[in-house]
């Protein structure tokens, strides 16, 4: 969170200070820097304080908007108050950053990012595991065509004999037809090449003069590419996934709003390592050196993950988020035998929608409780003689009930409205 305000002087920027502490309480929760540039001025940077948990950040970006954002109108129309560029950050020596002022499901978050990882765009996939979270843009793709037809087609619509008229498939007959119509959800349950699309098949599509179509760059995985880097060539600052296709974004359901993300790892010292050590045998790590702990294969090595978000629905959206990218850093550090350090991520358009203020106002009331502790229980639900399967192979048989987590305390659920 950042705002820069230049005054000539320390005692205007203490004026400017005082009266937006005043005005709004927000200022409270951050910490406030005066910082003078080479021209004499004095730059306030408005920061959140760095013991300040992601939770409490986030929270503190929810008053923020909601006390000082700007209201705008959105493509769903039910419109905003949305503020411009912030970050957040956490550290997982802090636990699992699940957040606790209302109840986030975890089955959820862990069922969409396996469909991600997996590289699958299918809504069925989904529907089979009791995940809805794409629902909403499927049946508003499918009424635009099947409302928008002036003589009835069977494929689409259905016959209602008690109304005596054909009409349009309401939300639940949808879903039914996804799941037990092949033909059916290969057309309308096919959400186009989104985010896994592009993390595990991004291609670009030519076209030869003679008019034929063909693939100049096929199936680049680049999911398996960052894994391959992250063991061959961990100091590499291209270790990326970009879900943001120009050429086949007319072909998404949705655009991505989280977008790409980027990994960071650095090499641990030997007394964090000795407290690996310790930590997992119970023993002194007195007089161990470097090469002791790779016999036993001790993490040499921290990784942190940074995401870019275009579009971040904060009261439904963000805690999602910061969930599923926690848990990907959390699988990726234990792919490549790292330890997760830090999750942090870079926000464009923060918004609440106008009709989640009230909910917003009631999360903004409650006190935070401690993160939990993730579990990952992987060695139970593979089969015998393939727990050195590679990440591909672990995840064509990843479930759900892999991931828990222990000693979660929260607050009562929140319904926010969902705008698609």
């Amino acid at each position: 969170m950042a705002d820069f305000i230049s005054r000539p002087n320390t005692t205007a920027a203490g004026e400017l200070l005082a009266a937006r502490s005043g005005a709004s309480g927000l200022l409270t929760a951050l910490q406030v820097q005066l910082l003078k540039n080479s021209f004499g001025f004095v730059t306030i940077h408005t920061v959140l304080h760095s013991h300040m948990n992601i939770e409490k950040q986030y929270l503190a970006l929810l008053e923020e908007v909601l006390r000082r954002g700007h209201q705008k109108s959105d493509r769903t129309g039910t419109g905003t108050i949305s503020l411009f560029g912030r970050s957040l950050r956490h550290s997982t020596s802090e636990g699992f950053p699940l957040l606790t002022t209302k109840h986030v499901p975890l089955r959820q978050v862990a069922t969409e990012l396996i469909w991600f990882m997996q590289g699958r765009t299918d809504l069925r996939w989904l529907l089979v595991r009791n995940c809805h979270i794409w629902v909403g843009d499927a049946y508003k793709r499918y009424l635009a065509y099947a409302g928008g037809l002036e003589e009835p087609d069977y494929s689409v619509h259905v016959e209602d004999v008690a109304e005596n008229r054909v009409r349009c498939m309401t939300r639940q007959e949808f879903i039914d037809e996804i799941l037990q119509n092949d033909h059916f959800s290969a057309k309308w349950g096919d959400l186009g090449p989104i985010y896994g699309g592009q993390w595990r098949n991004w291609r670009v599509e030519m076209e030869h003069a003679d008019g034929e179509t063909y693939y100049k760059y096929p199936n680049i995985d680049q999911l398996m590419d960052v894994v391959k880097l992250l063991k061959e060539n961990p100091d590499s600052r291209r270790m990326m996934v970009n879900a943001w296709a120009v050429h086949d974004l007319h072909d998404m359901i949705l655009p991505p709003c989280h977008y790409g993300f980027q990994l960071y790892t650095r090499e641990l010292t030997l007394k964090e390592r000795g407290g690996l050590y310790e930590k997992s045998y119970k023993g002194l790590a007195r007089n161990k050196s470097h090469a002791d702990f790779d016999k036993m294969e001790i993490p040499k090595r921290a990784i942190s993950l940074l995401w870019t978000q275009r579009s971040v629905d904060l009261p439904l959206g963000l805690p999602f988020n910061i969930a599923s990218y926690a848990l990907l850093l959390e699988i990726l550090a234990r792919e490549v035998n790292m330890v997760p350090e830090e999750l942090s991520c870079s926000l464009g358009d923060c918004h609440i929608y106008l009709d989640q203020v009230e909910g917003v106002e009631t999360q903004l009331e409650r006190e935070p409780f401690g993160f939990p502790l993730l579990q990952i229980e992987e060695r139970f639900h593979l089969p015998e003689g393939v727990a050195t399967l590679s990440l591909d192979g672990k995840l064509k048989q990843m479930e759900p009930d892999w991931f828990r987590v222990h000693d979660y305390q929260h607050h009562p659920r929140i319904t926010f409205p969902l705008s698609n």
